[in-house]
């Protein structure tokens, strides 16, 4: 038989507690936290993390939350990942005044009026709403406009779902679209495919930087994260390279170019 008045499961459920994030984060004092990472713990609510008011980084991927009320006292944060969660609003954010990034990818944001309540935050330039490789995503991402949609919502954006907006970097991603419309298979000859090559040798961004503070620690992590990701996507380019260089190129020849 269960306690009285305990629902099933309950019991095993973590609590955010002071003690709890005192023991998480190793700090005496709740005001004295400026990371946290509270990823797949099954928190259906936040508790007294709103007391963690020097808060800077936060991640609260999959778990179950519904709302994010305890986040509006969290003026100084810096970087929220809510990722894989079951939020339909993003409404306390809009006191986070010093929010610059954002990854909402996962949950169940419906309409990009959903992100009116972002517009107020200046120095948000990182939005995430999907994430292909996680294979997460919202129903607002469905509707084929939402992506200019949310550009004229949330114009100050510099990168959203990972691409870059504005500067260099979206002419790059301009540059690999061309290159990649200009591979399809052909049964002609045609030219020859160039192999790409490695901008730096193998391993150059391997070794870990030293070890400094929780905050410079959790973004070595997510460089390696990034890392992870992007000798993924460079084995599927390698692929696709290789089936173009055979669809291309001559029968029984073939081609060594350096990109």
């Amino acid at each position: 038989m269960e306690p009285q008045g305990e629902k099933p499961g309950e019991a095993d459920r973590v609590h955010i507690t002071p003690h709890f994030l005192k023991s998480r984060s190793g700090e005496f004092a709740l005001e004295s936290i400026l990371l946290l990472k509270l990823r797949g713990l099954g928190l259906v609510d936040l508790g007294c993390l709103g007391e963690c008011l020097g808060l800077e980084w936060l991640d609260l991927s999959s778990n179950a939350l519904t709302h994010l009320g305890p986040l509006a006292s969290l003026h100084q944060l810096v970087v929220l990942n809510v990722a894989n969660n079951r939020l339909t609003g993003l409404e306390p954010l809009a006191a986070c005044e010093k929010l610059q990034s954002l990854n909402a990818a996962g949950n169940l944001l419906a309409t990009p009026g959903q992100l009116q309540c972002l517009a107020s935050l200046r120095g948000l330039e990182c939005l995430r709403l999907q994430d292909p490789l996680a294979r997460l995503s919202n129903p607002l991402c469905t509707s084929p406009s939402y992506w200019a949609v949310v550009r004229e919502l949330l114009p100050g954006l510099k990168v959203i779902n990972g691409e870059r907006m504005i500067g260099r970097g979206s002419e790059f991603y301009q540059l690999c679209r061309d290159l990649d419309s200009s591979l399809h298979p052909s049964s002609s000859p045609g030219p020859r495919v160039p192999r790409a090559q490695p901008w730096v040798e193998p391993g150059y961004w391997e070794p870990w930087p030293t070890r400094g503070s929780s905050i410079l620690e959790e973004a070595c992590r997510q460089f390696q994260d990034t890392l992870r990701e992007c000798h993924d996507l460079d084995r599927q380019a390698n692929s696709s390279l290789a089936q173009a260089e055979q669809a291309l190129s001559p029968a029984g020849t073939t081609s060594a170019f350096v990109f």
